[in-house]
């Protein structure tokens, strides 16, 4: 939305996963990198800053990188520069870049397990989304929202009894909004009655 809603939106939007990659496939995901760099890089590959240049970076779970990859990731943020794994060439890139994560960069940073530097370069604006259970306004929303989509997806057809709502209104969501999601995807998954009861 902060994309799509921005001077950007005609540029690129590039998710990435950080939790989800090893540090050196991270490094060259995010960097690209030249041929011959490394085992296996047969060509030169652009990495997703170079491609996102004048739109969006979102690094999700970056409380899991690695100290090696933030000392990196400060640099681009600090210089506006990219060097790809293996180069010595410096590509300047024009990124936006929006970070999230599921736990306390301020108790990552006192623990000594997240540099404080980039911490602070990262969190120019904090946007906190509080549990699911703090927000139950949001659940006809996003209901409805994972509804259209799976049953879109599945190409079923399904009506919601009114008394489902109310029903998962009482619920504490330990999962947030993924448990709602596999929740909804459950039940049109096993419904055969083309009806979602309590």
């Amino acid at each position: 939305a902060i994309h799509a809603n921005s001077d950007r939106s005609k540029f690129p939007f590039v998710a990435v996963n950080c939790g989800a990659l090893s540090e050196t496939l991270l490094e060259s995901e995010l960097f690209g990198h030249v041929r011959g760099a490394f085992t296996g890089a047969s060509y030169m590959k652009h990495g997703l800053f170079e491609s996102a240049n004048r739109g969006t970076v979102f690094l999700d779970e970056i409380s899991e990188t690695s100290p090696n990859m933030q000392t990196r990731l400060l640099r681009v943020l600090e210089e506006r520069e990219v060097q790809r794994v293996g180069s010595m060439e410096r590509i300047p890139v024009d990124i936006r870049v929006i970070a999230a994560t599921n736990s306390s960069l301020q108790d990552r940073v006192t623990d000594g397990d997240f540099r404080e530097d980039l911490y602070y370069r990262l969190n120019v604006v904090t946007i906190n989304v509080p549990p699911l259970r703090e927000r139950l306004a949001d659940l006809p929303l996003l209901f409805d929202y994972f509804l259209k989509r799976h049953t879109s997806r599945m190409g079923k057809t399904v009506a919601v009894h009114a008394e489902v709502m109310e029903m998962l209104a009482g619920y504490n969501w330990p999962g947030n909004v993924r448990e709602l999601e596999n929740i909804v995807e459950r039940a049109i998954t096993l419904n055969t009655s083309g009806i979602v009861t309590a």
